[in-house]
């Protein structure tokens, strides 16, 4: 007897499965992701990712026969072609996968192909910028104080006066005051008015005409003492604030792409610039990002153009500053956007511009972000001979002075980037200002 249970997996069951899957091939996919990185533009890092592994990488040891050795028998089906002890063509295709054609060798391997979920591949991708958990789970929301209606008030500005509630104060006071209504002065006054059409009024008539003339004097006088509107009655919409997440975030994406800015230094430009995206990504509804290349002179370009066309020509820093103010100036009023700044660079500027570019930066620029960063990126082997922040070329010192400036420290932050791990103290120093202010 055979028992074959059919039953439905439950619900989950499959993901140890995936996880297990996932460490093994962590280094696979790692490389993958690394490359996903350079070909996606920064607003398509957190979405899915489709990638394809080598059957070989996820193949497990297995017990078999051994075709070298023993002895087997086995049955055949017979053909009309061939005869025992003939010589076969070898394919001249090959290839067992891959498609249809083979590979140039004869030999092949078929592809697993599956798809990593948002999650995972932010996950490779953290891991590859050596981001602890803590930081992963960490993504705040940035929040203004915005107005919103908390009930009313008996002060205020005749454009905050709320008449429907001043209406039913008022008509509450009445009631509890007993007011006389106009038609109990009308029925008093008609009563008055039949006693006048009589030509003789006897004793008692003359006794109650004079109670009803008294009573209405004293309903008309208690009439005024409680009047219909009172100051007392007005109430005015109140306001306060309350913290309300801001949905709209610009972010500029400055870099030197002079002759010395290379691949290595702009990939790792890309990877800082779209770590600060996730982050955005997580505080705004709406993120525009705005690229802003420049040598001795600068240009607003699209995403590819940024970072895979090359220039020649000096450097001259100030022009991307320029550049941006005039952005700020036609597209985003700071009223309206929350705007960021983030600049590449080796560091290399026209000496004669550096002056400039701190006096751009501290009365124009600063003034405006919510957060700006300067990332210098430097040479592997010069890391250690540059950990001291206080020596550097011109344009590191000459930004050094607004770093340590109280003014600007709460919004401005600067480091060195030799390799991909170092640019997690950037993002962590991110953190670390906002929590301050």
């Amino acid at each position: 007897m055979r028992i074959i249970d059919r039953r439905e997996n439950p619900k989950g069951k499959n993901l140890p499965n995936r996880q297990h899957f996932m460490r093994r091939t962590g280094r696979y996919i790692q490389d993958l992701v690394k490359e996903s990185v350079r070909k996606r533009n920064i607003k398509d890092i957190g979405k899915e990712e489709k990638v394809s592994i080598s059957s070989e990488s996820i193949r497990e040891p297995s017990f078999h026969h051994a075709r070298g050795s023993g002895r087997r028998k086995a049955i055949f089906p017979g053909n009309k072609e061939f005869s025992r002890g003939d010589r076969i063509r070898k394919p001249q295709g090959g290839g067992e996968g891959g498609g249809k054609s083979g590979a140039d060798d004869g030999e092949g391997h078929d592809e697993f192909a599956f798809t990593l979920s948002r999650e995972e591949f932010l996950n490779f991708l953290f891991e590859d910028l050596e981001l602890p958990d803590l930081v992963k789970k960490s993504l705040k929301e940035m929040t203004a104080l915005k107005p919103r209606r908390a009930g009313f008030r008996r002060d205020g500005t005749p454009a905050t006066l709320d008449i429907g509630r001043t209406a039913q104060m008022a008509l509450g006071r009445r009631i509890a005051l007993r007011r006389p209504k106009n038609e109990d002065i009308e029925e008093l006054e008609r009563k008055i008015a039949t006693f006048g059409k009589l030509d003789c009024l006897s004793s008692e008539e003359e006794n109650e005409l004079e109670a009803l003339t008294r009573l209405l004097a004293y309903v008309k006088e208690r009439q005024k003492v409680v009047p219909w509107l009172d100051p007392v009655d007005t109430r005015y919409r109140n306001y306060e604030e309350y913290r309300e997440p801001n949905t709209n975030a610009v972010m500029f994406c400055i870099m030197d792409v002079s002759g010395s800015m290379g691949e290595r230094e702009k990939d790792l430009a890309k990877r800082f610039f779209l770590l600060l995206y996730l982050f955005l990504e997580q505080c705004y509804e709406r993120i525009d990002i705005v690229f802003i290349r420049h040598t001795h002179t600068a240009r607003e370009v699209d995403e590819d153009t940024f970072f895979h066309e090359t220039e020649t020509g000096g450097t001259v820093v100030s022009t991307a500053f320029i550049e941006m103010k005039k952005i700020i100036d036609e597209r985003y009023p700071p009223s309206e956007w929350n705007i960021y700044a983030a600049q590449a660079s080796d560091g290399d500027n026209y000496s004669g511009d550096t002056a400039t570019c701190v006096l751009l930066l501290g009365k124009e620029i600063l003034p405006l972000c919510q957060y700006c960063s300067y990332v210098e990126i430097i040479e592997e082997k010069e890391r250690d001979l540059m950990r001291d922040e206080t020596i550097g070329n011109e344009l590191w010192m000459a930004y050094r002075t607004l770093a340590v400036d109280e003014r600007y420290a709460a919004h401005f932050a600067m480091k060195r980037v030799g390799k991909s791990s170092d640019i997690f103290p950037v993002f962590l120093e991110l953190f670390e200002k906002k929590d301050a202010a």
